[in-house]
């Protein structure tokens, strides 16, 4: 019989040649990695849909004592008029909180039939040069109002937010960050998005702890996660896992969610009612979460607030000639440049 400690496993030399070593090579399984300023995880209020929603998660969070790090808003820039995006950017600000609003259109707002289908089709994605370029437009609109955190939920609209950041037509300290709609599965995927320009990354709530170590083994970026899930990413709720997903998946987002809820997306005044009711438990869940960690020790290393930098990020590189003019000093200059 052979012995399983010889056994090879499934394409272990090729994926270690490339940066994917097989899990039992390593025995440490917490993140190496931690935020720019010291910490390990941050806090997020998801679907907070407008400037009523925001006004009752800061005053709920005050009431009950939820550090907040960033907040954000599901239906999209281009549901909220040019004040509306101004007195979340206002209230967010004054309290540092990071604003974080999602481009749109997507997939499954189109009338294209194939994301009813079975097989979900393309999904979120933005179909054709007109949903990129919507998406392109709610960019440019939210940070020229002020907003510094985009969410996205498109491979493509990622890679050219991106370049458009590097150009410099949006703001370099804009964050761009990774709906969990789409969010990678595995090491390599991960790895994909933070060189296409992601800043953080909602994976699913269904992975597995040792998903997460994987994953930190060959990526820095921070990461998303819903430690209660809503109900259409699966409605899971891992609240006594959350030391355990700190230290394994640090540097990360403990983004508060909310199963057994309604839908709010798009967000009208027709919801009015569920979106207060759910933004502010939503910061009670909040509170729940930062209890049960105190209770367990586990309550340190969490980011001061108003920090909100994800640290140095590998990228793809940007094509040379979509990069602003630089001047070169005269050891560089061409002789001809010289006379």
């Amino acid at each position: 019989m052979s012995d399983p400690a010889t056994h090879r496993r499934p394409g272990a030399d090729a994926l270690a040649r490339i940066g994917h070593p097989s899990p039992e090579t390593h025995h440490d399984d917490a993140s190496p990695h931690t935020f720019p300023d010291g910490g390990t995880w941050r806090t997020e209020i998801p679907s907070v849909e407008g400037p009523e929603a925001l006004a009752v998660v800061l005053k709920e969070s005050a009431r009950l004592d939820v550090p907040v790090h960033r907040v954000s808003q599901g239906s999209g820039v281009w549901m909220l008029t040019d004040s509306e995006i101004t007195e979340m950017v206002e209230s967010s600000a004054e309290r540092d909180i990071e604003l974080c609003l999602f481009t749109g259109p997507r997939g499954t707002w189109d009338i294209g039939a194939g994301t009813r289908a079975p097989s979900g089709g393309a999904g979120l994605r933005a179909r054709g040069h007109d949903a990129l370029a919507g998406c392109v437009e709610d960019a440019l609109r939210a940070t020229e109002l002020g907003v510094t955190c985009l969410l996205v939920a498109d491979e493509g609209v990622l890679w050219t937010l991106h370049r458009l950041r590097e150009q410099g037509v949006l703001p370099a300290g804009t964050t761009l960050k990774v709906s969990a709609l789409i969010g990678p599965v595995n090491p390599a995927s991960y790895a994909v998005y933070e060189g296409l320009g992601a800043d953080s990354v909602n994976i699913p709530s269904d992975l597995t702890l040792t998903h997460l170590s994987e994953i930190r083994r060959t990526s820095r970026a921070p990461m998303d996660f819903y430690i209660e899930a809503p109900d259409d990413l699966g409605g899971h709720v891992r609240m006594y896992e959350a030391a355990e997903l700190i230290r394994r998946g640090a540097p990360l987002y403990l983004k508060f969610g909310l199963s057994k809820a309604p839908g709010i997306y798009p967000y009208g005044a027709q919801l009015r009612d569920a979106a207060l009711d759910t933004a502010r438990e939503r910061v009670r869940r909040g509170r729940l979460v930062l209890d049960l960690l105190a209770r367990h020790g586990a309550g340190g290393g969490m980011s001061p607030l108003g920090c909100h930098a994800p640290g140095v990020l590998n990228r793809f590189p940007v094509p040379a000639r979509e990069l602003p003019a630089r001047e070169l000093p005269a050891s560089e200059l061409p002789a001809s440049a010289k006379d």
